[in-house]
């Protein structure tokens, strides 16, 4: 096999964490001595072992002289929860790192490669280095802007409504496509919604799969007059501690003080969410609100379910992003598209 062999199947087994490692990344680990795998790992949940340590772990023999491949570079710092991986790989006499990616972190970034080559490991890195990148792209976006990446949700007819002009939209898209949704909000660390998806829809904004045992997403609520239906799920049933409110008002009801942040701008939410360590975050509604975080340049992924049928008049998925020429459109890039019994997901990068 071939070191690009080796780092896909990092790959493989770093997708076994997804949605339950963050803030941290997907990291897979395979450790090969004389031509064969010996040990395998992942980093299974925040907290928990790291890839390597996790491989480390599962060895079958000594690991003394052998190669591991990871799909990110090792760590090298201790202010975390988790002991340094790059020292435990000396100690362990490891011979040879094969990286995907260097860790954005700037707390590590390279100085993992460089602790390791100082002490007579061979590293050799960028094997794969564009997919790595796709595979942890939430990841490498909050760690080099200091801002959560935004995954906007939109589910529309063919002319682009998300609702009849009387406000009714259960349901614009199939069933299929929403069961997907939910396995997208279980990528998740929380689910933004706006006031006025709240009062129209009372969604509960949790993930509702069959056998789901993972982590439930943070429900985030946007409110520029504070008032909000006091009544909703996200404010009442048992995840309601899980509820963040964002309002440019005082709140027309009680919540516990803690769960409620006062801003004067979208920007200063953005940083609020970050310095609680959000990675990534998924956006649900409604128009108005997906129109600022897309005007203010807040979006970095779309999803857009679209059921091949018509309305006509009713509810746009969006409102105004303040174009002036048609070359200032928003763009989507690395566009994948596929079929969900009958309708249509098209999904890609903000450009």
């Amino acid at each position: 096999m071939k070191n690009a062999d080796f780092i896909l199947r990092t790959f493989e087994l770093a997708k076994r964490g997804r949605g339950l490692t963050w803030p941290n990344p997907l990291v897979g680990a395979v450790i090969v001595k004389e031509g064969k795998i010996i040990g395998e790992g992942y980093h299974h949940q925040h907290g928990g072992d790291h890839a390597e340590v996790d491989a480390l772990k599962n060895c079958t023999e000594s690991v003394a002289g052998a190669t591991i491949y990871v799909n990110l570079e090792p760590c090298c710092h201790t202010n975390k929860q988790t002991p340094p991986c790059a020292q435990r790989l000396i100690s362990e006499r490891i011979k040879k790192v094969v990286i995907c990616n260097l860790d954005p972190n700037p707390a590590v970034n390279g100085k993992g490669i460089e602790l390791l080559k100082q002490n007579g490991i061979e590293v050799e890195s960028g094997i794969l280095e564009e997919e790595g990148e796709k595979l942890n792209e939430a990841f490498f976006f909050a760690q080099r802007n200091k801002l959560p990446f935004v995954h906007l949700k939109l589910a529309t007819t063919l002319d682009g409504k998300i609702a009849m002009p009387s406000g009714e939209s259960q349901w614009i898209t199939n069933e299929k496509s929403r069961e997907f949704v939910h396995e997208l909000r279980s990528l998740h660390q929380g689910i933004i919604a706006g006031a006025e998806t709240v009062r129209s829809d009372n969604p509960k904004l949790n993930v509702r799969l069959p056998d789901y045992s993972g982590p439930q997403p943070k429900r985030i609520v946007f409110t520029r007059t504070g008032k909000l239906p006091d009544h909703a799920h996200v404010f009442t049933d048992e995840l309601k501690h899980q509820t963040l409110i964002y309002t440019q008002a005082p709140l027309s009801f009680d919540f516990p003080s803690e769960n409620i942040i006062q801003i004067s701008s979208l920007k200063d939410a953005m940083d609020d969410l970050f310095a609680r360590k959000f990675v990534t975050l998924f956006l649900e509604g409604g128009s108005n609100l997906a129109s600022s975080f897309l005007k203010e340049g807040y979006i970095n992924r779309v999803s857009l379910f679209m059921n091949p049928s018509f309305l006509g008049s009713g509810k746009n998925a969006l409102s105004d992003i303040g174009l002036t020429q048609l070359s200032d459109r928003p763009l989507l890039t690395q566009t994948e598209s596929r079929w969900i019994d009958g309708d249509i997901l098209i999904s890609g990068r903000i450009k």
